[in-house]
């Protein structure tokens, strides 16, 4: 594990000279407001074939009640590079990244199954350009079968990161249904409020899975055709069922006497939250007090567990041997606590329940025909989700309600998204508030 070094000032310097460019980036987390940015500590890395010079900036970022730490890796090249920015000294500072002195770098000194990272070849690098919290490199020939995407966390916090942690279990268990991790990096910095000091993760390398589609796409694909989306939605239902049952395996599992009562609480708070947000669901009040007081009738709720947490299909991959889970980080922003505690394994199931909603809509699928897909998918993904499952004790009757109730909860949470960030989308949730609280 590496630990960080305090700053020179060199290094105050670097970030000088980058630092206008950092607001524009996707995964920089102040947006709307200017940041005042300070670098906070320094992780030593050096190219094992000398070419450059690697620095990884751990920079604080500050506005007004809220603070971030931010891994900013950068180059330090000789002579002039049109991509990146010059010092003024000969020298050219470029984003690290992608670069290849400081993947070596990273690879030199990462962790990996057995102690050692998997081998993975380093002169074929592309780096992945969509929307993203972090910073993804795919690494490896296109035909090299060997290929791996290595992801840059950009938001750092100490402790074990979920999306380590969680497929690192998963594998272990034997769980198929996640690209197994083939190298991870630690260090151990200050915490930027306290100057504690503790550790955390810097980035993870995990197999790269050729020929795989996006699961939202696939699904928007399909939808728009006419074409049925049944039987990937009954497999998906059993990836997740069977990777239920390695989280409960791999993590404690939590008995929750209280449970109705706390759900029917939550799904309140939720519908309050909401209505203060937007008008758009103040239709809806008879229908969530109805569900809210359904649950707190239950006699009890499963034992809460691990949880993907933000399951839906554009989290998922279709490859050629079958559905792939992703991304079990959460929220880069929420506390880790947050995103690790355990919850009710139908959560993730109702995420995806809504995911059909929104591919059928963005699909280009309209009317009777929009309908009998959703329906279908839906169908099929509880069919295939309970038929992977094991045995349960509670009734199918009280199981629907539950997904049911999750399903209400999630619906709100995008009425209030979609009103705030896209206002034309907002048709699709409050058409599943019709179906769900109607």
């Amino acid at each position: 594990m590496l630990t960080a070094q305090a700053p020179t000032p060199a290094d105050q310097r670097l970030l000088a000279t980058i630092a206008a460019d950092l607001p524009g980036r996707r995964w920089f987390p102040v947006k709307g407001a200017s940041a005042d940015l300070t670098v906070h500590a320094v992780v030593p890395l050096v190219d094992p074939q000398g070419a450059a010079d690697v620095r990884v900036l751990l920079v604080a970022a500050r506005t007004a009640g809220t603070g971030s730490l931010l891994q900013v890796p950068l180059v330090v090249v000789a002579g002039d590079d049109e991509a990146g920015a010059p010092l003024g000294d000969g020298r050219t500072v470029l984003d690290g990244a992608a670069h290849p002195a400081f993947l070596r770098a990273w690879f030199a000194v990462a962790d990996g199954p057995g102690g050692a990272p998997a081998h993975v070849d380093l002169t074929h690098v592309q780096a992945i350009t969509g929307e993203q919290s972090n910073s993804s490199v795919v690494l490896g020939a296109p035909d090299d079968p060997g290929r791996a995407i290595l992801k840059v966390v950009r938001t750092l916090q100490h402790g074990e990161n979920p999306d380590v942690e969680v497929p690192r279990a998963l594998v272990e268990q034997g769980y198929t249904g996640v690209p197994a991790p083939l190298a991870w990096l630690r260090a151990r910095w200050p915490d930027v409020a306290t100057g504690e000091v503790g550790a955390g993760y810097l980035g993870v390398a995990a197999a790269f899975v050729a020929g795989a589609r996006d699961g939202f796409e696939l699904a928007c694909e399909l939808a728009g055709s006419g074409s049925p989306f049944a039987a990937h939605a009954h497999a998906l239902g059993e990836a997740t069922a069977r990777m239920h049952a390695a989280l409960a395996s791999a993590f404690p599992t939590v008995a929750d006497p209280d449970g109705p009562d706390r759900l029917a609480r939550a799904l309140l708070d939720r519908y309050a939250w909401a209505r203060a947000a937007t008008p758009a669901v103040e239709p809806y009040h008879a229908g969530v007090v109805r569900t809210a007081d359904e649950v707190r009738a239950l006699r009890s709720t499963p034992p809460r567990q691990r949880v993907h947490g933000d399951l839906h299909l554009g989290q998922v991959l279709h490859g050629p041997h079958g559905w792939l889970v992703l991304d079990f980080e959460g929220e880069p922003l929420a506390p880790l606590e947050a995103r690790t505690r355990p919850d009710l394994a139908v959560r993730d199931v109702a995420g995806l329940l809504r995911s059909f909603d929104y591919a059928a809509a963005v699909g280009g699928a309209t009317g009777d025909a929009a309908q009998r897909w959703v329906t279908a998918a839906r169908e099929a993904l509880l069919a295939g989700y309970a038929q992977a499952s094991p045995p349960s004790s509670l009734e199918p009757g009280d199981a629907a309600l539950l997904t049911r109730a999750l399903e209400l909860d999630k619906t709100l949470y995008e009425a209030v998204y979609e009103a705030r960030n896209r206002p034309t989308w907002l048709p699709i949730p409050l058409a599943g508030l019709d179906r769900l609280a109607g």
